[in-house]
């Protein structure tokens, strides 16, 4: 498949300079050859851009002066874009409209003419599925869920009891939506396990990565906001609310009951100690720990340097000896102050 440049602006918008072309698909802008297309996000990447073999670049009006003979596409954005182009080579397959003759369907489901029910997925009694939606190889869905339009379901991802998902959510194979959240309560020798009768609900747009796993809440719902994005081997427990347009890297955990506001980053292995909140806009830097609640807006971080095992070793020493520091320290300033006293009396 390829396209011409005008047909990509046709589509897309930005402004065409320099001769139109054919390109075949999106390089990465040290690789990209005679026949693709490339983009250049910002300025510190002009020496790779000058020295780029692509057909065409898409680049901002500030760069595409230093271009005057090549193939552009100039925007205001040209990694978003990219992101829009990439869509336009590789647009999302469409569904088999029907259910397989090996998949397992309950009772009293309603599920649109144009979903795809696939070979040895599952869905139990009660399903609500709309219109448009992949439930792919190997999925369960179980009793009374609610699934809405456009979503896609990777193979073996598991949506337990009750869940709600809303429109245009995708959920990536391995991901569990819905099982228990921790809840235990000490018996005298044992633990009583608390039953977990909330629900998870995945509103419009949510994108779960793969292997991540969302807990019902314990009497409240989990609720994950519009249009947030979580990636691979994430964590997230019980009652926890994440905000809209959020969006979460890998590995990172949230314990129960915390809430994350609206459109905040969170970078891979961070993680959030439970009943704490963090502000809108708030942006968490990886292998951060979060202690406790952020009130304000802006960026935070807690992640310790590296270095090499000598000098760790060395710091840790110090380290361990912290509070012994902190008593001479408080030692020394009380014998500063007797010190200071005894020299501002007056002598006879």
């Amino acid at each position: 498949m390829s396209y011409t440049l005008e047909h990509i602006v046709a589509q897309l918008g930005g402004e065409l300079r320099g001769q139109n072309r054919d390109v075949s698909r999106l390089a990465p802008l040290d690789l990209a050859g005679a026949d693709e297309i490339a983009f250049v996000a910002s300025a510190k990447f002009r020496r790779q851009m000058l020295d780029s073999a692509a057909g065409a670049l898409i680049v901002t009006e500030a760069l595409a002066a230093e271009l005057p003979d090549r193939s552009l596409i100039v925007a205001a954005d040209p990694y978003l874009y990219f992101a829009r182009l990439a869509t336009l080579f590789h647009p999302p397959k469409t569904p088999r409209a029907g259910i397989h003759p090996r998949a397992v369907v309950g009772e009293g489901c309603r599920i649109g003419e144009s979903s795809e029910i696939a070979a040895n997925a599952t869905v139990g009694d009660n399903v609500v599925i709309g219109e448009r939606c992949r439930i792919m190889p190997g999925v369960v869905v179980g009793d009374g869920c609610q699934i809405g339009d456009d979503v896609t379901l990777y193979p073996n991802v598991t949506v337990y009891h009750g869940c709600v998902i809303g429109d245009r959510v995708g959920v990536h194979s391995g991901s569990v939506i819905g099982g228990d959240g921790f809840g235990l309560a000490w018996d005298k020798d044992h633990w009583f396990k608390i039953p977990q009768t909330g629900r998870v609900v995945l509103e419009d747009d949510v994108e779960i990565g793969a292997n991540t796993t969302v807990d019902r809440g314990a009497l409240a719902d989990t609720v994950i906001r519009k249009g947030a994005k979580i990636d691979n081997l994430v964590q997230i427990a019980h009652n926890v609310e994440i905000g809209e347009h959020t969006a979460i890297a890998g590995c990172v955990g949230i314990a129960g009951s915390t809430k994350i506001g609206a459109r905040c980053t969170v970078g891979g292995a961070a993680m959030f100690v439970g009943h704490i909140e963090v502000a809108d806009r708030t942006h968490i830097g990886g292998g951060t720990l979060v202690s406790k609640s952020i009130k304000e807006a802006g960026n935070y971080a807690s992640s310790y340097p590296l270095q090499s095992m000598k000098d760790w070793l060395s710091n840790a020493v110090h380290v361990r000896h912290l509070d012994d520091f902190a008593k001479r320290v408080k030692q020394l300033e009380r014998e500063l102050e007797t010190l200071k006293k005894s020299k501002e009396e007056p002598h006879e």
